[in-house]
């Protein structure tokens, strides 16, 4: 090694590191909190197998508007009320066909380790109102609603507001 390649002395690779800094405490909020953060259970799920009807009955007996496919932890689609009403509604003929044959079979989600900026992401720019959430196994562990950002805004930050 040339004298000129030598290093003098230790490198320490955070000595440029300058901390995030933030205009305010919503900023803040939104990129240092994860997901997991945010309220996300409980959720309703159905399995791919079973009939558009029985997931329309589910939608009304649980009062959501929004269920996970999910076969045995992982996540295979999203059935909502929107589906219910385009392709149930529209088209009585798929009362009886399986939910896997008219759920979005690919569903937009985010990690519970990912920030809540994340989520309103998906929400925002997608157009999702509900998001499901996976861990980092890619097992099902809930779903994010504008409700629940909500909440998780009124007690981060608004809190700190008052």
């Amino acid at each position: 090694m040339s004298e000129e390649t030598a290093p003098s002395e230790e490198f320490d690779p955070l000595s440029n590191f300058d901390p995030k800094t933030y205009q305010d405490a919503l900023e803040e909020s939104l990129s240092e909190n994860t997901v997991a953060e945010i309220r996300h259970s409980p959720h309703t799920t159905i399995r791919p197998h079973q009939t558009v009807a029985e997931a329309i009955q589910l939608l009304a007996a649980q009062h959501v508007s929004c269920l996970l496919v999910e076969q045995e932890g992982k996540l295979m689609g999203v059935f909502s009320d929107r589906d219910a009403l385009n392709k149930a509604a529209l088209e009585p003929e798929n009362m009886q066909r399986p939910v896997r044959e008219v759920m979005n079979a690919n569903p937009t989600y985010v990690y519970d380790q990912d920030p809540v900026a994340a989520a309103l992401c998906v929400m925002a720019v997608a157009g999702y109102r509900h998001v499901p959430v996976l861990d980092l196994n890619e097992k099902v562990v809930g779903i994010v609603s504008p409700q629940r950002v909500t909440e998780f805004l009124s007690t981060h930050f608004l809190a700190d507001q008052l």
